[in-house]
């Protein structure tokens, strides 16, 4: 590996590959990653009552998840937006083993159902103002039973699970919980912040086929975005005004309109609520946008092979991570 080994807890040196930084930053996600959150811990938190009128479903989450998720649009709603509709509704009909696709099989019934429960005031979100770092506590009550999820540091990393009291075993057991992925996360941030640049950019001496396929994927997923984003009027229209623009010829289509005109239509789409998924980088949906799309755009302006896009993008990621291991997993403004 490049860079300089990092020490582990038992004392034997900590390194990584590029294949780890893929796996732990890169993943696809449906929807802005904070109602998502809520919506995760939610499920997680029902599973544990199985068929149980809900009566109370409770949230508490730190400012951060708060800010990003409270106006933002959620896909398969039909438009609507807010907290506790992401929360109700990873309740009523979410599916935690999906992830950060949770929400995946809602359906127009279920968002009926959400809304009632809403409007029978049986759903809260509470801010809690001095939690610092991303953390979402779900508790939901039934008539014979009160269920909790607790999500902290990572979107989908569930550190706690409890029915009436009692600690339940925590989703993904079999690699050792979700709860181990916060420690080798942080481990990984560690040694990446120690790394140079050209350090970062020998990893991809270790990028293999395999590798190289699911950043190709991830590059088809925010592309189907974007396109989305160019041919619906969704969220603020930026990327769509733009080629506009283009057409009417009252902007030149250069290397940096072009980037602008992808990367700004799938992010449209994703806070319109497009039911399209995005390839997520350091755990938001805009990072993936951003580190994956502009390099896309500049494909069609430059002479290159298309692998070498593909490590462009690749160490795109990496230098995200890198920069999101200074400044934490959600910051004062939105990726």
């Amino acid at each position: 590996h490049m860079g300089r080994p990092w020490p582990d807890v038992k004392g034997g040196p900590m390194s990584f590959a590029v294949k780890d930084i893929l796996r732990m930053e890169v993943a696809p996600a449906l929807g802005c990653t904070e109602p998502v959150a809520i919506a995760l811990c939610a499920a997680a938190a029902a599973s544990l009552v199985p068929g149980e009128t809900v009566d109370r479903v409770r949230v508490w989450v730190d400012a951060n998840v708060y800010k990003n998720g409270v106006a933002v649009v959620i896909p398969g709603t039909g438009g609507l937006s807010g907290l506790e509709t992401a929360a109700a509704l990873g309740v009523l009909a979410g599916d935690a083993t999906r992830k950060l696709e949770v929400l995946a099989p809602i359906t127009e019934a279920d968002v009926a159902r959400a809304q009632e429960l809403i409007q029978q005031g049986r759903v809260s979100v509470e801010l809690l103002t001095e939690q610092q770092g991303l953390y979402v506590r779900c508790e939901v009550q039934t008539g014979a039973h009160r269920a909790e999820a607790v999500i902290e540091r990572l979107h989908d990393n569930f550190t706690g699970l409890r029915l009436d009291g009692e600690p339940q075993p925590l989703p993904d057991t079999a690699d050792g919980g979700t709860a181990g992925r916060g420690v080798e996360l942080g481990e990984l941030e560690r040694w990446l912040k120690e790394l140079t640049l050209p350090e970062q950019v020998g990893l991809l001496d270790g990028l293999d086929d395999a590798d190289m396929a699911f950043l190709q994927e991830g590059v088809d997923v925010n592309l189907r975005l974007a396109e989305y984003g160019l041919s619906h009027d969704s969220g603020m229209g930026v990327g769509k005004t733009l080629e506009r623009l283009v057409r009417q010829r009252l902007v030149k289509k250069d290397v940096i309109t072009a980037a602008r005109i992808l990367t700004s239509a799938a992010a449209d789409a994703r806070m319109g609520g497009a039911r399209l998924p995005a390839m997520s980088s350091a755990g938001s949906g805009n990072h993936g946008l951003t580190a994956i799309l502009p390099i896309v755009a500049m494909e069609s302006f430059l002479e290159v092979e298309h692998d070498q896009v593909l490590k462009a993008v690749a160490l795109s990621h990496v230098i995200t991570g890198f920069v999101k291991a200074y400044t934490g997993r959600l910051s004062a403004i939105c990726g």
